[in-house]
């Protein structure tokens, strides 16, 4: 039995920034799934990548996640062109992954069940509903707004939204996505109408704070020093949040995550310090 079991493509990442240039594993669950482990959460991730692109799955493996390797023809590779601040991105898909099926998720057991796609069609919609007769369901809604086309992403609204999202318990979006889906550019009106529409708490991601709603807003502030490991915010975020959600209340899960994900960003790659290390940064003097 784990206590997350993550759904999602490795990519390989290649990063351009003030010129320079070079790649690293990527994707939502390379980020979340370490995120997720040095929380203290027993963590499996199923995932596609090339067999000949199976060392990227080493540093996941060395930090204790048990992982599954579907098999794909391709790996999924992205091209992320940064701003000179690292705020703003442009990317591009150079190869796609084998989707997923419903069959891949059979007889996996765990608490939480979190679909990190990156685009439309890497799972069906109905791997909602699926998993929710076994676990929670936590989605990050990149999964269903991210289109790809002729190498270019795009974002598009979710036509299935108001019919899925009473399965979701745990949904992440950032202030952009949830324009989206919901029409309005203030994020806690957004918040509380995915919550109306069924979701049970709604993590919303901004360059300055996390917020989380469910029926209350909690709100806690990044910290970080610098921007240098803003690749992977979200993703890193959102797994903290679920990983300390397993043993704590809303509040207290939506402060460890906005404390992991500052530390996080100040270093490129994924988090490589420990829920001890957040727990110092929230209490300094204890």
């Amino acid at each position: 039995m784990f206590d997350i079991v993550m759904i999602g493509h490795l990519t390989k990442d290649i990063f351009k920034v003030k010129k320079c240039e070079h790649t690293m594993p990527g994707g939502a669950v390379y980020y979340s799934s370490i995120s997720a482990t040095s929380s203290g959460a027993k963590v499996m991730v199923i995932t596609r990548i090339a067999l000949e692109d199976t060392e990227s799955l080493s540093e996941m493996i060395k930090k204790g996640v048990s992982v599954s390797n579907l098999g794909s023809k391709k790996t999924v590779t992205m091209n992320l062109d940064y701003s000179d601040d690292m705020e703003t991105r442009e990317i591009t898909v150079s190869d796609l992954a084998d989707p997923f099926l419903l069959e891949d998720v059979k007889g996996i057991n765990g608490t939480i069940f979190h679909l990190a796609g990156l685009i439309r069609g890497d799972f069906p919609d109905i791997m909602i509903s699926h998993l929710a007769s076994s676990g929670h369901v936590a989605l990050d809604v990149q999964s269903v707004l991210r289109c790809e086309k002729d190498t270019i992403l795009s974002f598009r609204d979710w036509p299935e939204k108001e019919k899925y999202m009473p399965y979701i318990t745990y949904l992440k979006t950032d202030a952009a996505e949830a324009e989206i889906l919901t029409g309005t550019t203030d994020r806690f009106e957004a918040a509380k109408i995915l919550y109306g529409w069924g979701a049970k708490e709604v993590l919303i991601t901004h360059m300055s704070e996390l917020i989380v709603y469910d029926g209350n807003f909690h709100r806690f502030p990044f910290t970080m020093k610098s921007m240098v490991g803003r690749s992977g915010r979200g993703d890193t975020c959102f797994a903290a949040y679920l990983s300390w959600r397993l043993k704590h209340n809303v509040n207290e899960s939506a402060e460890y995550a906005a404390a992991l994900t500052s530390l996080k960003m100040e270093k490129s790659g994924a988090y490589q310090g420990t829920f001890q290390d957040v727990q110092r940064s929230i209490n300094p003097g204890s």
